[in-house]
């Protein structure tokens, strides 16, 4: 089916992500729409970057492996050349194929091996990019339980059955059919409901888990292992914070005594690999600031700028008042981000990894676009990152 005149472009037209972005949410695993052709129509879920960069034609065209099975007319699940699980299911009607869903891009705990068995110098010479970026390319790629990967199939296959319909009804909108048409459909998003609760039920009951971690705690106490106790109460406090509604507001301390705990916690598990230092002025931190701002940053400056280098390094916290605004910046010593991924957060675009994009549009939404996050600077000496809010 020829790009130019394929329905699924209406479809696309007539707000496709919005309407599926309910059951998106189910899963962070790749997911987009193609037509027959290899050209991407609807990037719903992001690719990963090493995908993006070292197979990919273009921005809009998959890679050759994918063009191949579609010329083939090939689809399912399949293994490409790195080692990743990837899927395609195809969006028939008619005995007609009008376009493709496909994704994943992903390794299985079994398979995840497999990442560093990639010949780092072959797609040097290749793509002729920088050694330490394609490193990091594939130290992002994500490995998932069979589980999730499961749930991510079914996903794929009601979205493929569903768009089918749509295409049903965009083009025999005038057919006898339609009330049979509508009945599958609305069976369809009765089973989308008993996934979504099928993926709820893999979630543990929090109550259940602070009180299992309090017990584990109490216990090493009774054994004087005073820094397990420590690092499970720390654990338990963090897991609390993090499930307090987004939608709130809490003081800068609060944010910061949650950050310390973190930063404790990765300190056990790292040892001298990495040090910090948090220095706020007491006279911001009765301030309020939406929750989880400064915990994405400094994860991704451990993740992404400290663990990779070998002798680990440092990350400073800062927060002050300077002329009616708060300041808060996050530095680190660690290898920077590469010019793209700057370019992409600083004009607002999704990140795959990276929660910078999502966290400067909720500081915007409380405070306006003159606030939220911007990057001061990144390089191989280091990153800083820095949070503005008004007074």
């Amino acid at each position: 089916m020829n790009t130019t005149d394929n329905p699924l472009k209406k479809l696309i037209v007539s707000n496709l992500y919005n309407r599926y972005s309910g059951i998106l949410s189910l899963s962070d695993i790749p997911l987009f729409l193609m037509d027959t052709d290899g050209e991407i129509l609807l990037e719903l879920i992001p690719f990963p970057d090493f995908c993006r960069y070292m197979c990919m034609e273009s921005e809009s065209k998959v890679c050759p492996e994918y063009k191949e099975r579609l010329d083939n007319k090939l689809d399912g699940s399949f293994v490409c050349q790195y080692g990743l699980e990837n899927i395609s299911l195809p969006i028939n009607l008619d005995g007609d194929t009008y376009g493709y869903i496909a994704g994943l891009q992903v390794y299985t705990k079994e398979t995840e091996y497999k990442k560093h068995m990639i010949n780092i110098e072959s797609l040097n010479n290749e793509k002729n990019l920088d050694l330490e970026f394609i490193a990091k390319l594939i130290s992002a790629l994500k490995v998932a339980d069979l589980d999730k990967i499961n749930i991510h199939q079914q996903l794929c296959q009601h979205i493929a059955k569903n768009i089918s319909l749509d295409l049903s009804q965009t083009l025999r909108s005038d057919s006898p059919n339609m009330t049979l048409l509508s009945i599958e459909k609305d069976m369809l998003e009765k089973k989308i409901i008993d996934l979504e609760a099928k993926n709820n039920s893999l979630v543990i009951n929090p109550h259940f888990l602070f009180n299992t971690l309090n017990c584990i705690a109490r216990i090493a106490y009774f054994e004087k292992s005073h820094t397990t106790e420590e690092l499970i109460y720390c654990l338990s406090d963090l897991l609390r914070y993090n499930l307090k509604q987004s939608d709130q507001l809490h003081t800068i301390a609060s944010e910061i005594d949650n950050i310390e705990k973190y930063l404790y916690i990765q300190k056990a598990r790292f040892k001298n690999r990495i040090q910090y230092t948090i220095d706020v002025a007491d006279k911001i931190k009765s301030f309020r600031i939406p929750n989880m701002v400064i915990q994405p940053i400094v994860e991704n400056a451990i993740v992404h700028g400290i663990t990779p280098k070998r002798d680990g390094g440092q990350i400073h916290i800062k927060g002050e008042l300077s002329n009616n605004t708060i300041l808060i910046s996050i530095s680190d010593n660690g290898n920077g981000f590469n010019k793209d991924a700057i370019d992409k957060i600083n004009n607002s675009e999704k990140i795959s990894g990276l929660g910078f994009s999502c966290t400067d549009k909720r500081l915007k939404k409380y405070y306006g676009d003159s606030y939220g996050l911007s990057i001061e600077k990144s390089d191989y000496s280091g990153s800083t990152v820095s949070i503005t809010i008004p007074v």
